[in-house]
């Protein structure tokens, strides 16, 4: 029976240093090798997540649910997604957390060596393309903080050094990741209670009753707008164990499940609860242009403006700067710091600037439509295959050996991560929920019974 609280033997035909787990990690030293140096407590863990996962975007899922939910249902339905999202994200970083084995290393189990370029595609393309995106929004911030202060109005200026200062950060890998989520969250939690404070104090002789009193829904629109908030996080519960092999081992899975629900509650319902009243009192969905047209209020203004800048480096660096800086380095075999500078350049080739136009508005929602069916799909097979094919338990040797049984690709995932995401393409309003069983079992089927696919049961 193979040890696997040991560092895993070198595989015949493979350099030893590709097993060989880190004594030591330095900022930027990150690798796909089983990590063995943990620099995550629980704490630090937890306030990373917290910092690490504001989506600008939650204030929009806050208004989408005024008039067919009241307060009640609304602080329930992001309360319900908070916690399925902190299931799903304990359920797939279970190995990661394990073993110490990244997102394109877990993947192998399931889809191949091959096969991992489909799951690190709908993962790192998407993240490159909102990276580009929230660096522009971020540097739009900025801009205006400077126009208003000191009347410099350059956005240019400070999209390039906004994306070349995210870059730097980048560099540090797991070490910096640390230090900027644990110093940042206290800012952001600051900030959402000053914005939170501030609606309520401006808006609440306009906050109508109905807001308590209507009847809402406890039917389908309520479950819509639990994964309304649920699938903001959906793409992290792919990568999760990029992130949980950092944590140092000694938690459980409901302790597990309970720091990423606490982490990703708080701002979740803040910025959810902060959309659906500003909504609900203006008429206008977006919160930010409320404020920004908050003239007399030069303190809000410059809080939520300096708020939406920082959360744009916060949540960049955690989520949209590791996952495919892990698909380069596994790809073309690139070091970390090399893999997360072409991340930061690529951003660049997005051309954020003609994203944010209103006539490309059409277009995004297609491309975020379409990459999203895949994730609940692709979620569910990693999810079956890690506990009822190998039932919590990994040759790690084999995940590193690309002439060993996981070589090429497993068609069985790929087939059944297509059908998941069929399911999710037509029944847009729970996507995610109705797309897990059909890939789900699908998969268990086609590895219990087809036959090209049994030597990836090994």
């Amino acid at each position: 029976m193979h040890d696997h609280s040991l560092p895993p033997r070198a595989v015949p035909g493979q350099p030893s240093a590709t097993l060989q787990p880190t004594a030591t990690k330095a900022a930027g030293e990150e690798s796909l090798a089983p990590q063995k140096t943990r620099i995550m407590g629980r704490f630090s863990y937890l306030l990373a997540w917290f910092g690490g996962c504001v989506s600008i975007g939650t204030f929009t899922m806050g208004s989408s649910v005024v008039g067919t939910l009241n307060l009640v249902q609304a602080t329930l339905a992001i309360a319900i997604g908070c916690f399925v999202i902190g299931v799903a994200l304990a359920l797939n970083g279970a190995a990661g957390y394990k073993y110490g084995i990244p997102f394109m290393v877990q993947a192998r189990s399931a889809f191949g060596f091959s096969g991992t370029r489909f799951p690190g595609l709908v993962r790192a393309v998407p993240a490159i393309v909102w990276y580009g995106f929230q660096s522009w929004i971020g540097a739009g911030a900025l801009n205006m903080v400077s126009a208003t202060l000191f009347g410099f109005d350059n956005l240019v200026f400070y999209f390039i050094a906004f994306q070349l200062l995210q870059i730097g950060l980048s560099v540090l890998g797991f070490q910096g990741i640390k230090w900027l989520e644990n110093i940042g969250s206290g800012f952001i939690l600051c900030s959402l209670v000053y914005m939170f404070y501030s609606t309520v104090d401006r808006y609440g002789s306009e906050l109508s009753a109905s807001l308590l009193t209507m009847e809402g829904s406890w039917g389908l629109p309520f479950w819509g707008a639990t994964m309304l908030f649920l699938g903001i996080y959906s793409t992290m519960m792919l990568n999760v164990s990029d992130y949980s092999r950092e944590l140092k081992h000694g938690s459980g899975p409901g302790l597990l499940t309970t720091l990423y629900s606490m982490s990703i509650l708080p701002c979740t319902l803040f910025m959810g609860l902060i959309g659906f009243m500003v909504s609900e009192a203006t008429g206008v969905a977006d919160p930010i242009q409320v404020f920004a047209n908050a003239v007399n209020n030069t303190p809000l203004l410059m809080t939520t403006l300096l708020f939406i800048a920082f959360a744009q480096v916060t949540t960049n660096v955690l989520n949209n700067v590791v996952p495919p800086t892990y698909v380069l380095m596994d790809t073309f075999k690139l070091k970390y710091r090399t893999a997360s500078v072409v991340v930061g350049l690529l951003a660049f080739a997005t051309f954020p600037w003609e994203l944010v136009k209103d006539e490309s508005a059409a277009g995004l929602q297609l491309f975020v439509q379409t990459y999203s069916a895949f994730l609940g799909p692709i979620f569910a097979v990693l999810v079956v295959d890690y506990y009822l094919i190998r039932r919590r338990t990994l040759d790690v040797d084999k995940l590193y050996d690309e002439t060993g049984p996981y070589r090429g690709v497993n068609y069985a995932a790929v087939i059944a991560s297509l059908v998941g995401a069929a399911v999710a393409l037509n029944v847009s309003s729970i996507s995610w929920y109705a797309s897990l069983l059909p890939a789900g079992l699908t998969y268990l089927l086609l590895m219990r019974y087809w036959a090209p696919c049994q030597r990836f049961c090994q």
